[in-house]
């Protein structure tokens, strides 16, 4: 597909998961774009990078986003095929609820409604799947299909290489200080770079270009744990699907150790503080409600051997939804994290560049990207 004849090139502001999706949407339609980062490509401070990520069907609350996942799956299907192989390895999910509410509910229908298998499991069954939990407050178990791991570091790589071949332009160790959207430009220390579309996608630091999304897209100080489990525990966690804990207080997510990557736990409630800036070792103030959530879903918690606390920053929306705006006539910003914008880069980079395309309008896509539309749009 060749470039719209009004857009020949776009600036990307930011290399994280989305930018690098959106370099790949635009070039594969035959645009020129050139990508800043502030630091090296990839920047060890994105949101993004890192060695395994959940990719999913099932999203509780978040209807629209469920609707929209079988999508997202045959975007990175897309991807695989320009890279010419896949860095994603289906797991199957197990969730294990410690309490009531309606996420049970909602991702039942959720899956049934897309055709993805779901299994409810016993307390007493999947402990004997799996021996690491404690059976103690499990109120129920779900083991569902459609997950799995994506592995980040391989993917921003191998795409960082393929956008190369393609004629992607890499902007590193280049601060964008101001972006006009009218006039589709950026300044940097190494002077103004302008092109027909500007676009940003610089995840915690979006509020300082963006000043629409300061305070809506809130910069959120998230930790997560690479363990060493002792060798009984590491032998389940090996052919482990990605588990997830649910109770009152945490959301506790772990990610088996596959294809050369540890074992990783993180909690999906929000700290909504903190300064992107700041540095990514995790500390103990960091750890401590992990290592709560910890102590009272599995067993043995004491014996695993903490090998790496890691922060990362990404912004969170008060609905938990991405944010799609055009401040400017030439100019268009994307917020999606929330937890879930790394699943999702690919399909909604997509959608972003039809809009700055003009084959879209923004007004059609901002509803469709915070999952508040249905998901008509026929992209893959």
């Amino acid at each position: 597909m060749s470039a719209t004849p009004s857009v020949g090139s776009v600036i990307v502001v930011g290399v994280g998961i989305m930018g690098l999706s959106l370099a790949w949407a635009l070039s594969r339609r035959g645009v020129k774009v050139t990508l800043f980062d502030q630091g090296p490509i990839p920047n060890p401070m994105s949101s993004s990078l890192d060695e395994h990520r959940i990719n999913r069907h099932a999203y509780g609350k978040l209807n629209g986003y469920a609707r929209m996942m079988p999508q997202a799956f045959r975007a990175w299907d897309a991807l695989w095929a320009d890279l010419g192989r896949s860095h994603y390895e289906e797991t199957g999910g197990i969730y294990v609820l410690r309490h009531e509410d309606a996420w049970y509910d909602n991702t039942v229908a959720q899956l049934a409604e897309m055709g993805i298998s779901c299994k409810d499991l016993g307390a007493a069954e999947v402990v004997r799947r799996l021996p690491v939990l404690n059976e103690q407050g499990i109120s129920r178990a779900v083991e569902v299909g459609g997950s799995g791991l994506l592995f980040p570091r391989r993917i921003m790589t191998d795409l960082i290489v393929h956008l190369n071949l393609l004629g992607v332009e890499f902007q590193a160790h280049t601060p964008v200080t101001d972006v006009d959207p009218d006039r589709a430009t950026v300044t940097t220390s190494r002077g103004v770079f302008g092109a027909d579309r500007v676009i940003v996608a610089a995840g915690p630091w979006i509020g300082r270009l963006v000043p629409g999304l300061d305070g809506v897209a809130v910069p959120s100080r998230q930790a997560v744990l690479y363990l060493a489990p002792p060798p009984e525990h590491l032998r389940v966690w090996m052919s482990a699907p990605v588990v997830v804990v649910r109770d009152v207080e945490a959301g506790l997510y772990c990610l088996p150790p596959r294809r050369g990557t540890r074992l990783k736990i993180g909690d999906h409630r929000f700290s909504l503080t903190g300064d992107p800036d700041e540095d990514r070792i995790a500390t103990a103030d960091d750890i401590a409600p992990i290592w709560a959530g910890m102590k009272k879903a599995y067993r043995d918690v004491e014996s695993y051997s903490i090998i790496e606390p890691r922060a990362c920053f990404y912004t969170v929306t008060d609905d938990e939804t991405f944010r799609v705006v055009q401040p400017g006539a030439n100019g268009f910003a994307v917020s999606a994290c929330s937890g879930h914008g790394f699943k999702l880069a690919p399909l909604v980079a997509s959608g972003i560049a039809a809009a700055a395309l003009g084959e879209q309008p923004v007004e059609r896509i901002a509803p469709w990207a915070a999952g508040k539309a249905e998901p008509s749009l026929p992209l893959f």
